[in-house]
Formats: structure tokens, sequence, C-alpha cells
């Protein structure tokens, strides 16, 4: 007898600006994916939110050519997990799933509304949940719970999409109240660099708070550093491991999203470092992980001060990138774990994660 395959649903493109990201990202988990252990099924999402899936989904997201791709239906109740298509207005059942893999960077994907639909669904999905999700997509409510755990983090400033368009000159002296300049302008809810500005002066910063404005309505100005950029990979449920540190060696100045995707010059290293400062780097991405009750994975970004020595907790990515230059897969390949026994890890972990939740009791009778 031979083991049945996991039905595997990997869900990916999506309405962000981090879209052609997760194409890249799916490409490269599908590249690794064990056909003897899983039967693959592919969902794209378009840019407009749609929802389609058949033959080659992938290759016509990435050639934008979509037109013969089908509908793909999945419901919000818990039940079989079938995923459908329609044909001449009938529903036509596909295969039930066992897991999904939401491959989605940034909005309607990282921050917890497609998890809420997953939970609906009552289907095991790799990574965070709709907490840890929306709390580490947001960069202003992230630092909040950091500061409430005792993680240090730059001083920053939030300010709303409405606040800017009324009066950007309120705005400019909000900002720069932060802290001395460069500052930091940044959309709250988007990964990957896109809408980020590194403002040297005012002029720069009224540019910046415009841009960031463009893709989110929260909008989080931060104290900019001369620092090294660290990243950590987490990985577990209720009892995380954190990989060795690597660093990213930026050629802009900083970590564009030219730098990581287009031009590709930026190099990432394992770096020599202290080891009791990275013994406290890992401490501390386990505490951030656990404090907005992460799962499954996640990456978290640290600034080193090149000046003073000091440390600072950045952000947490709880889907970060897969693509050929990301630093979550490289970090645990350089800790002793292959990329293709992190994806089974991964989905080993939403499954894990599925049956913990199955033992919540959803009725009360006293």
């Amino acid at each position: 007898m031979t083991e049945e395959k996991i039905k595997l649903g990997i869900i990916f493109g999506g309405r962000s600006g981090e879209h052609d990201v997760s194409l890249m990202s799916a490409r490269s988990i599908l590249s690794v994916l064990n056909s003897e252990k899983y039967e693959i099924f592919q969902i794209g999402i378009s840019r407009q939110g749609k929802w389609l899936t058949g033959e080659n989904v992938l290759d016509a997201f990435a050639t934008n050519n979509i037109g013969n791709l089908l509908p793909a239906v999945l419901f919000p109740q818990p039940g079989s997990h079938t995923l459908f298509t329609v044909s001449v207005g009938e529903l036509i059942r596909i295969t039930n799933l066992d897991v999904i893999f939401p491959v989605l960077h940034g909005t309607f994907g990282e921050d917890g509304t497609l998890q809420g639909f997953l939970e609906l669904a009552d289907i095991a999905y790799v990574g965070a949940g709709v907490l840890g999700s929306a709390v580490g997509m947001d960069k202003g409510l992230f630092k909040y719970v950091m500061q409430a755990n005792n993680i240090p983090v730059l001083e920053f400033n939030i300010l709303n999409r409405s606040d800017i368009q009324k009066d950007i000159q309120e705005a400019i002296k909000i900002a720069e109240s932060t802290a001395p300049y460069p500052l930091f302008v940044k959309p709250a809810n988007l990964g990957s660099s896109v809408g980020i500005s590194k403002c040297k002066n005012r002029a720069e910063l009224k540019s910046g708070l415009e841009k960031a404005c463009r893709y989110d309505r929260r909008i989080i100005v931060e104290r900019g550093i001369n620092a090294r950029e660290i990243e950590i990979s987490v990985l577990g449920n209720d009892h995380p491991q954190a990989s060795i540190p690597g660093e990213i060696l930026p050629k802009d100045s900083f970590y564009t999203y030219e730098d990581k995707y287009i031009n590709g010059k930026a190099e990432t290293i394992i770096p020599e470092i202290d080891p009791e400062l990275s013994r406290k780097l890992k401490e501390l991405s386990i505490k951030a992980y656990k404090a907005v009750d992460c799962s499954g994975m996640a990456r978290v970004d640290f600034l080193l001060d090149k000046e003073t020595g000091a440390y600072y907790l950045g952000e947490i990515n709880t889907i970060p990138g897969f693509t050929q230059i990301s630093m979550y897969p490289k970090l645990w390949n350089a800790s002793g774990l292959s990329y293709p026994e992190l994806i089974d890890q991964l989905i080993n972990l939403a499954i894990e994660r599925k049956m913990e939740r199955d033992q919540t009791e959803r009725e009360y009778s006293s």
C-alpha cells in the first residue's frame, strides 16, 4: 500500500503591490515540492481579485495570458474543502483539498483576510493565523506590541492618508517630530520595500508621504540609522526555533524593491556576529514571534546600528519571500535544513495546527 498523496492547494498572485513577488515565490516553492508526496493544485488570484485555476496557472499569470483559465471556487464553510470550477453556469468539482499554502505577500493574503476565510472553511493552511497575520502586517501596530514586550524598536509615528491629504504641512510637522533626518516613510501594510522612501530633507519627506499614500491608508514614519540589516528565520508553532542570523548587503541606499528583485546586485551573507549578540537576536526573534501569536513561519528583521552597536527589531514577515534570493529558505539551509525539507515541515506544521484547533469545543452546554 502506498501512502495517499496530500492534496495541496497553492494560492499565489493577489490584489497587492507584491503580486509579482508572489509569482516568483510560488515558482520557487513549486520547483521543490515532492510529486510523490503531494498532488498539487494551482490557484491564482488576479490583480483584480479573480480566483482562477486550470492548466499551468502560474505560467499563465507570469505571461499575463489568463484568458483560458477557469474560475476557482472555494466555499467558506466547514466540510469537504472542495475546490470547484464553473462551466456553463454550473459548479464542477475538481478535488477535495487537504492543505492550503498561501504564497501571497501583502494585502489580501498576508494580512489576515485570507486566513479568516480559511478559518471559516476549517481547512489546514500554512503560516500564521488571523491574529498573527494582521498584527505582523501592520508595521505600526506591530511596533506597539513590541514596545509592550520591552523589545527595542526605532522611534516612529503613524499618519493616516486622510490626514496627509487634508493638511500636508501638518503631516510633515508630525513626521519631523519623530526624529532628525533621515526619516523612512513606509506604507504600514506592505512589504518588499514597495512604496518606501528614505527622506533626507523636507522636500523628500513630502514626496515620500505622497508616494506611501498610494499604497496604504496608514503610513509609518521611522527614524533612519546607519545600520546593518540582520535577518533571522523562525519556524514552528507553539515551540518555534530560530535560524542562524543572515545579513543583507544592499547596493542602493537601502534594501529597495529594485535591489531585491530587479537588478540582482544586493548580497546576502552569513555574517560574523558576536555569539552573545547572535544568541540575543535569536531570543528576541522567538519572543516577537510568540508575542503576535505567530505560527508556521516568519522572518524577523533587525537593524544593527553601525555606530553605537544598538539593535532594533524592524518588522516580522509572516509570509516571507521564497524567491531565488530570499533569506528565509537560505537561512534554514545554512542552519542544516534543506529547502525541500523546509517546505515539508511547513506543510506538516499546518496540519499539526489544524489538529490542535480541532480540540477547541464550539458548543457550550451547562
